[in-house]
């Protein structure tokens, strides 16, 4: 995408600030948090919600640099150690000690209880309480030379896909859990429950403002180059 190689891709939100000069957002296909989003997790529970300050100098399994997850995160406490690995390794960089906190993403947002770690902070619920609007963690983006015929004709189409997929959910799930790293169909099930949604449809107004939002906050603390005004078909 950051070679303008693919005319269609997913890419998370912060990427998509190094990608706006070529690429439109499609208002379908959006992985949305409502109230809920990135985990930071720990080896032990910590009674009080942690302040910005609590992670300066302690090091964090990230996964990625251009994840919509470190991009919140960076927003909340900008003085942490960021330790990239690849996100199925989360846990394990926790465990091993190489990191003294994790952020989780995909099905580890409700998997982590059951490895053992416990829930620090929630990124979603932190970012609605500070903008009162959703977290929009990724998105769809298509090339914007491919002319306004084409992008019109495979908008609707890829829309028309995903309603289909959501009115048969159990095969599209199954088709689905082929690629799901082993995980079981009701995590699964609620996995989608969470992040294929009426979002993932059509992009609401509230989630396109979070979604702005993002990137201005993320100019405004220097994590981002330039000021972004994504742009929706």
């Amino acid at each position: 995408a950051l070679r303008g190689e693919l005319e269609v891709t997913a890419v998370s939100c912060h990427a998509y600030a190094y990608l706006a000069d070529r690429y439109l957002v499609m208002r379908s296909g959006s992985s949305v948090g409502e109230q809920y989003g990135p985990i930071l997790v720990a080896p032990s529970a910590k009674v009080e919600p942690p302040k910005a300050a609590d992670l300066r100098g302690r090091r964090v399994a990230v996964p990625g640099q251009l994840t919509t997850a470190f991009l919140a995160l960076q927003l909340f406490a900008k003085d942490f150690e960021p330790v990239f690995v690849p996100f199925d390794r989360i846990f394990e960089a926790v465990f091993s000690g190489a990191a003294d906190y994790g952020l989780v993403i995909h099905e580890g947002q409700i998997t982590y209880e059951e490895k053992g770690l416990h829930k620090v902070l929630d990124l979603g619920q932190w970012w609605h309480e500070e903008v009162a609007r959703p977290l929009p963690l990724g998105v769809d983006v298509i090339r914007r030379d491919l002319g306004r015929e084409t992008i019109q004709s495979f908008t609707e189409l890829f829309k028309e896909s995903i309603e289909y997929a959501l009115a048969h959910r159990s095969e599209a799930l199954d088709y689905a859990l082929r690629y799901g790293r082993g995980i079981s169909k009701g995590i699964g099930d609620r996995f989608v429950g969470m992040y294929v949604n009426h979002q993932t449809v059509s992009l609401s107004p509230e989630a396109e403002e979070g979604f702005q939002k993002l990137l201005e906050r993320g100019f405004e603390a220097g994590i981002l180059p330039s000021l972004v005004r994504p742009e929706f078909v």
